[in-house]
């Protein structure tokens, strides 16, 4: 899987789990975190708990002000 793109990935949640979105970049599993940040990266992930059980797409360029969701900053 890329680490970085401009078109939001797909992720698979489950409704009152919690999640890590990937904020640097780095991530092998974007658009979550997998903790390779960690000595790497200042930035940290995005914590977010799934209101439904469902596919979502969440920002992977890691430029969006929204995080996790995309909100279009790849294009500015």
């Amino acid at each position: 899987m890329p680490t970085k793109t401009n078109l939001p990935l797909p992720a698979q949640v489950e409704a009152g789990q919690s999640y890590s979105w990937c904020s640097c970049g780095l991530s092998q599993t974007m658009p979550l975190c997998d903790g390779a940040h960690k000595g790497a990266s200042d930035k940290k992930p995005v914590n977010f708990i799934a209101e439904e059980t469902k596919t979502v797409y969440l920002c992977a360029c890691t430029a969006s002000q929204t995080p996790p969701r995309c909100d279009g900053s790849h294009c500015k």
